[in-house]
């Protein structure tokens, strides 16, 4: 049975003119062989010419695929419905439109309620604006505008007009600003709140601080004076000013050995462990504290006994090399503004470190370590409410410390070829290389007191 459809074409006047369309409509159970040579495979032949005719982009090997999958789909489908159903079932109904109310404004979509009407986002953030910050606007007409989505800006006058005028409310823009800065400021009392340290902690830094200003008095404590030697220009070595050096250095590790053994826990350490720790961290803490005594406005660093030298006289006492890294770190923590106690707590940081070499018990120095590095964060965010980055920045010092000191190491080794005599026998002791520690340590642990003069003292000695 063949049967006609009606179809429309564009044609070259952009009118839509009407045809018809012959199908040949099979009965239910006929099978149809597109491939044969009957009349079917005519028809669709023709019309196949047809087609191209008014499609000729579909070339012919494409169009042959596409008969291809629509005999596969029709053959695949008979078998689980009949013709019948394929004419007779009802097509799903598209979804209804979405509506929008609009803007009473400017009759935008509207996306809610704003200040008490309905309103687009665009209207709602004038109107907000508009209010905070009290802003006075002037219509250059009759203050009569044409308010619309495409007006809208061109008048600022009369669109605030007709924000009112629709019923805009300023009480719910002001209302609305309180209740978000209300928040904010609940938020930073809890951030507030939560700077407090424990009680415990608080004996902590209470231990440190003591510890710290009882081995390092202050800058403001001591009496400066000063030399002239060798303050003209750089040279090698100064041996008068190495001599004082030497002797201002011995001193100051005694000094912090004797902060090390009040640090909470650790003569807890073994002694090995003890004097790992203090051979990796000695150098860091003598290069921390001689920074914090740092004149910018003069270049200058004082010593424990008020000595204060230049940079040129701290190069030729025997910093060499190292001078300007040390004088460029202590320019750096000059915006930290750091105080005895975050001085103190930042040195038991850098003794009490599990990651050193050669440590019996790694783990035991890390938990030692845990309530320093809370202390120094509650404690430097408590004193800096506004700088919370301060803490970080303090911890990222020590790895600036290890770099200075790693060069350090090497420039004692030099040392030992420029000086004329022996090094101090403390400043080798607590500077040598860790691969002789084991029998060092082994020295310790037979003999239990070491003997020593009252001019060369060793690390182990003051542990023991």
């Amino acid at each position: 049975m063949r049967t006609t459809f009606p179809y429309g074409l564009h044609g070259d006047s952009g009118q839509i003119m009407f045809d018809y369309m012959e199908f040949q409509v099979f009965g239910p159970g006929e099978i149809v062989d597109f491939y044969s040579t009957s009349s079917p495979s005519c028809m669709l032949q023709e019309q196949d010419q047809d087609l191209a005719a008014f499609f000729p982009e579909l070339i012919e090997s494409d169009w042959q695929e596409h008969r291809y999958s629509q005999s596969v789909e029709s053959q695949s489908s008979s078998s689980s419905f009949s013709s019948d159903d394929l004419f007779t079932r009802p097509a799903s109904p598209p979804p209804p439109p979405r509506t929008y109310k609009p803007c009473f404004v400017c009759q935008d979509k509207s996306s809610g309620y704003h200040y008490g009407v309905s309103a687009c986002e665009g209207c709602k953030g004038f109107f907000r604006r508009s209010v905070q910050k009290n802003m006075v606007y002037t219509c250059h007409r009759d203050r009569n505008c044409i308010i619309n989505k495409i007006t809208r800006n061109r008048c600022q006058y009369c669109r605030l007009q007709r924000c009112f005028a629709v019923g805009m409310s300023k009480e719910s823009v002001r209302n609305d600003r309180n209740k978000r800065k209300g928040k904010k400021e609940a938020v930073k009392m809890t951030i507030m709140e939560t700077y407090e340290l424990t009680a415990e902690l608080g004996l902590i830094v209470e231990k440190i601080c003591r510890a710290h200003r009882e081995t390092f008095p202050s800058l403001c404590q001591l009496g400066k004076y000063t030399t002239n030697s060798s303050s003209d220009h750089r040279i090698q070595l100064d041996l008068g000013l190495w001599d004082k050096f030497s002797e201002l250095a011995t001193k100051c590790i005694i000094k912090v050995v004797e902060f090390a053994k009040q640090v909470p826990g650790f003569t807890g350490l073994t002694i090995a462990d003890q004097i790992t720790l203090l051979k990796a961290a000695c150098l860091d803490i003598l290069i921390l504290r001689i920074c914090t005594r740092y004149t910018p406005d003069q270049d200058t660093m004082t010593f424990s006994d008020g000595l204060t030298l230049t940079r040129t006289q701290i190069h030729n006492a025997g910093f060499g090399p190292l001078t300007d890294q040390v004088f460029t770190f202590a320019g750096q923590l000059l915006p930290l503004e750091m105080d005895d106690t975050e001085s103190g707590l930042l040195s038991a940081i850098c003794l009490v470190s599990g990651d050193r070499e050669d440590l019996e018990e790694p783990s035991k120095v890390e938990v030692l370590q845990e309530p320093l590095l809370e202390a120094l964060k509650i404690y430097s965010r408590k004193r800096r409410p506004s700088m919370p980055l301060m803490f970080p920045k303090a911890l990222m010092k020590i790895t600036d410390l290890r770099s200075i000191s790693a060069k350090g190491a090497e420039r004692v080794v030099t040392l030992k070829m420029e000086i004329p005599g022996s090094m101090p026998p403390l400043i080798e002791e607590m500077l040598e290389d860790l691969q002789n520690l084991e029998k060092h340590q082994k020295s310790v642990t037979t003999q239990h007191t070491h003997a020593v003069s009252s001019q060369h003292m060793n690390s182990a000695g003051f542990l023991l």
